[in-house]
């Protein structure tokens, strides 16, 4: 049994709606270019039909990989402190060094996403912010130097 995968409540709600997409939309859809391939002729010299066959394997998997993190997902709430950071908690800190300012959500692993602010709680980062409030700063060690982040606002 896989261990334990840490998920917030909306990133399994859009864990179910991506699965729940690809096992109707993406199937359908796949099953339309297959059929569309087919039709072109000799299924052994028809290159169309087998990359759609091999998409339409990769889609397959991809649900199963999906399916399986669904059963592993066990969503975490944070029930501490709504002034400390935590897994879930929402944070705006900014990079001393830049002067860049960073709205962050921390996040399981596997719902992460920088570009939309999403940071893995595992990561060196989302580690040095725990247990932090407004007005701390901390340091993350990166390969190229110490980083401090002041954390702006908790919430």
């Amino acid at each position: 049994m896989p261990e334990p995968e840490k998920i917030t409540a909306d990133g399994l709600v859009a864990l179910r709606a991506e699965i729940e997409q690809l096992e109707s939309e993406g199937r359908a859809q796949m099953a339309v270019r297959i059929k569309a391939a087919r039709e072109l002729g000799d299924l052994k010299e028809n290159a169309e039909y087998h990359i759609a066959k091999e998409d339409q394997a990769h889609l397959e998997t991809k649900i199963k990989r999906l399916n399986q993190r669904l059963r592993a997902a066990r969503v975490v709430e944070d029930d501490s402190d709504p002034d400390i950071v935590g897994f879930g908690s929402s944070v705006a800190v900014v990079d001393e060094a830049s002067g860049r300012a960073l709205d962050l959500t921390l996040v399981g692993p596997t719902e992460a996403d920088l570009k939309s602010g999403r940071l893995s709680f595992e990561s060196p980062v989302a580690q040095a912010l725990v247990g932090a409030r407004a007005g701390d700063t901390v340091t993350v060690e990166t390969p190229g130097g110490d980083r401090r982040y002041r954390v702006e606002r908790v919430g």
